[in-house]
């Protein structure tokens, strides 16, 4: 008969889990049942999801050399008797010391009680369990070791929230300081990427308000402006969507042209995130909303090899709002970049304008001294064609009245006709002497106005100025009964200009004559006094009341008194003579003891400012 075979299949061998997924533990010993024991009763174990990586080293040196390789054992099955009698409680100070490993579970295991006593052992070394091999049952181990998982689970956790805080920490200051969007948005997704402590990829994107996202346009590395994706209806009335920044396989997205579409895969979720307004956490991708004082969105897709943690959850989304105060510093460092760059605008702007203002004034200030000129010269061809004809006028009129008194008493019947030709010449008289004073008025405000008088200064002898001035004018004194007195020292002399000085003696002497009451005294003084040269003008006139040493020396200021003999006043006088004086370095004064008592009117010369020769 033919023999039945029987063929066994063996069972398909199940994958060992991923790292990421397994609770790695160390066995270490030096008896291989140990290990094959631990092996069997461990087999089939697990906790929250994830199964057991067991790794054995058979000596105290043998475990040294693993634990430094792998770093993310958490627990330790050690056996205290090894290759000496204590080469389990070495390796203990060498966890803790050397590899500053403070989260991992050490169980200590020990056939020979006696050899390490558990109070000693307790006390002096940092571990978390003690145990005798013969009392370690299966189920003795399941439960030490599921306690020591748990404990070193919530350690971990810990340990990471603690770094977790001091990377926020230590991350804020540093993005603060960032002036430029894109700067910041680089250093956010390194910080997260820091924060997660694994490798991921992500990209930042930014929706403005549409007043912002119109006036800045984010500038990539090389300045170029960034690209990113269009909003459109999408980006809803608060405006379009901009890629700030990408790392991993999204950094290509940095610096497209604006309407350049995002993945079909991510776009959707980053459209949902501006949408919904909170955060989301995937198994591989998450996002992140932020939002600014200012108005302004933005979202951080994250891209993770793992699925995040509460943990990992909890510190991504601290740091997520205190993205918000960095995000509004760029924002407003930015706006006042642009106000500085709008202000410097306006200055260079009114800075030019300034210029051709001064421009402008420097031309019209140049046609002004040209025009001021030509009208002093035009007044003084005036004065001096128009004011010489009218004294030989005057001198004329004077001879012609002579003649006409030397002819009474010839045939009868002519006084009338006498009498007729005198009025004419008193006409005539009478207009020419109009035109004089109007000629001297004229004069005397042309001189006012002038910016840029030149004195012609020669030798001159002030007193004997002063008493040519003094016989012009005496026959003006004469016609009202009034006395004109000169009081002159010997020859003064002192460096000016004659004819202004002549102008300056004959203002105040016609000024004492015209104001002095009829009868009255006019004293003509010159004499050196106190090192100055003064000329002073004494009448015997009304004086000055209070309101008129107010207004002394001003242009077009009439004194309250009226001048006695109905003679006419421009007002013009006084402030010609303080002009003069004050163009030969000296000054004008007057004084008076009050109304009714007479004044006072004086030049005074320092000799060392007219430059005595």
């Amino acid at each position: 008969m033919d023999d039945d075979w029987l063929e066994l299949i063996p069972d398909e061998a199940a994958e060992a889990p991923g790292r990421a997924g397994t609770w790695t533990i160390a066995v270490i010993d030096d008896d291989p049942a140990v290990h094959e024991g631990t092996r069997y009763a461990l087999a089939g174990y697990s906790l929250d999801g994830r199964g057991l990586d067991i790794l054995s080293a058979h000596s105290g040196q043998e475990a040294r050399a693993l634990l430094a390789e792998r770093r993310d054992v958490a627990i330790v099955l050690l056996d205290v008797v090894m290759e000496t009698d204590d080469a389990g409680l070495q390796l203990i100070d060498y966890i803790r010391r050397e590899l500053k490993e403070e989260t991992v579970r050490i169980i200590l295991r020990t056939g020979q009680p006696g050899q390490a006593p558990e109070r000693r052992v307790i006390v002096d070394y940092d571990i978390n369990d003690y145990k005798a091999k013969t009392e370690l049952t299966a189920d003795k181990l399941f439960t030490s070791l599921t306690a020591a998982l748990r404990a070193y689970q919530q350690l971990r956790r810990l340990d990471e929230t603690r770094r977790g805080l001091e990377i926020i920490i230590d991350a804020a200051p540093m993005l603060l300081d960032h002036k430029s969007m894109q700067r910041l948005a680089e250093g956010v997704l390194t910080q997260v990427a820091s924060l997660l402590n694994v490798d991921c990829a992500g990209i930042l994107v930014l929706r403005e308000d549409e007043r912002e996202a119109g006036d800045r346009a984010p500038a990539g590395s090389d300045g170029a402006p960034q690209g990113g994706f269009e909003g459109g209806s999408k980006g809803g009335p608060q405006g379009g969507f901009c890629v700030l920044a990408g790392s991993g396989l999204y950094g290509g997205y940095v610096g497209r042209d604006p309407g350049w579409p995002l993945d079909p895969g991510i776009q959707p979720l980053v459209e949902q995130a501006f949408a919904a307004r909170r955060h989301s956490f995937g198994d591989g991708l998450s996002t992140l909303y932020v939002q600014t004082a200012s108005g302004s969105e933005i979202v951080a897709l994250i891209d993770t090899d793992r699925p995040l943690s509460d943990t990992d959850r909890a510190l991504i989304t601290l740091l997520a709002g205190r993205l918000s105060v960095a995000f509004d510093n760029v924002i407003l460092y930015e706006r006042l970049q642009r106000a500085n760059v709008t202000l410097e605008q306006r200055v260079v702007e009114r800075t030019a304008e300034l210029i051709r203002a001064n421009r402008r004034l420097d031309m019209q200030r140049s046609d002004l001294r040209r025009a001021n000129s030509l009208k002093t010269e035009i007044l003084g061809t005036i004065a001096h064609d128009l004011k010489n004809p009218l004294s030989v006028i005057l001198g004329r009129s004077e001879m012609l009245t002579d003649l006409i008194g030397l002819d009474q008493g010839a045939a009868p019947g002519s006084d009338d006709a006498r009498a007729a030709m005198r009025t004419q010449v008193d006409h005539i008289r009478t207009s020419a002497t109009r035109l004089i004073d109007m000629i001297d008025s004229l004069m005397a405000d042309a001189m006012n106005d002038a910016l840029d008088i030149t004195l012609r200064r020669e030798p001159v002898d002030l007193a004997g100025l002063a008493r040519e001035v003094c016989e012009a004018n005496r026959p003006l004194a004469e016609s009202k009964g009034q006395r004109l007195i000169t009081d002159l020292a010997g020859p003064l002399q002192l460096c000016g200009d004659a004819e202004r000085l002549r102008e300056a003696l004959d203002n105040l002497v016609s000024n004492a004559i015209k104001y002095s009451y009829p009868g009255g005294t006019i004293t003509v003084r010159v004499r050196a006094e106190a090192g100055d040269y003064v000329c002073a003008v004494a009448d015997q006139g009304p004086g000055l009341s209070p309101e008129d040493a107010g207004r002394l020396f001003g242009r077009y200021q009439r004194l309250s008194a009226k001048p006695t003999g109905g003679e006419g006043s421009t007002g013009l006088g006084l402030s010609i003579v303080k002009r003069i004086a004050e163009l030969h370095g000296g000054r004008a004064e007057a004084s008076s003891d009050g109304p009714g008592q007479g004044a006072v009117f004086s030049m005074r010369f320092p000799k060392e400012a007219v430059g005595v020769p």
